[in-house]
């Protein structure tokens, strides 16, 4: 098994533009191209603050990107409409029951800023062993029928919760897969998650950016205490 020697994001010297034949790609924030994807670089990577994201056409990209988007739990913010969704108790929610439905749902959502999905085949099947050594989980959203509407799923960085994406088939499915999941990570003593890139939607619930130092600072801090989050 192929292992990539990450450096450390702190003093990596990162470089904005990466030349691929005659085209130059924005790369602000990677840390290194290509290597496996496989259970080793993934555990390295992700307690250094570093993750894959998947970029057609180049060798894959390490990223640490410099803001960096967290929601810290006591700025969360919950609109009065989804605060009544909530109450309202449509759904039910689970965490790791269907792994793999829930990561396959969120390669399908077409989202408006993507022109395609960057969780491919490969990332399926490497988060999905991931899953297996109980490193990656997900959250489950169902409607009263027992049809998976909605969830979310990410990786446990050694107490530090890095969200990776959602989906929904029913409306408020994956933002309450969200709140589900951060009352969850609340009663184990946690008090913010890695929302890893600021979105309209993680920005309405008061996630915010800090510089890159400060998170890694954060991320090493929460992980020398030891939390257990699942």
């Amino acid at each position: 098994m192929e292992m990539v020697d990450f450096p450390d994001p702190r003093t990596f010297e990162y470089s904005e533009w990466i030349r691929v034949g005659n085209y130059l790609y924005p790369m602000d924030g990677v840390v290194h191209f290509g290597g496996e994807l496989n259970i080793l670089n993934l555990q390295n990577a992700y307690k250094k603050g570093i993750f894959p994201w998947y970029t057609p056409g180049i060798p894959l990209p390490w990223h640490c990107p410099d803001p960096r988007a967290i929601i810290e739990f006591a700025d969360l913010h919950i609109p009065r409409s989804l605060e009544k969704a909530r109450r309202s108790g449509v759904f039910s929610f689970t965490i790791d029951k269907d792994f793999e439905a829930v990561i396959k749902a969120c390669s399908k959502m077409k989202r408006p800023d993507q022109p395609g999905t960057w969780i491919t085949d490969e990332f399926i099947h490497a988060y999905h062993q991931l899953h297996n050594i109980g490193m990656a989980h997900s959250v489950e959203t169902w409607d009263s029928k027992g049809n998976l509407v909605g969830g979310l799923y990410g990786v446990d960085a050694d107490g530090v919760f890095c969200g990776e994406s959602m989906f929904y088939t029913a409306p408020n499915a994956s933002k309450l897969a969200l709140l589900f999941l951060i009352d969850h990570l609340r009663s184990r003593g946690v008090t913010w998650l890695d929302a890893q890139v600021m979105t309209p939607h993680m920005e309405a619930l008061g996630a915010k950016e800090i510089d890159r130092e400060e998170f890694l600072d954060k991320l090493r801090e929460t992980q020398e205490s030891n939390l257990n989050l699942f």
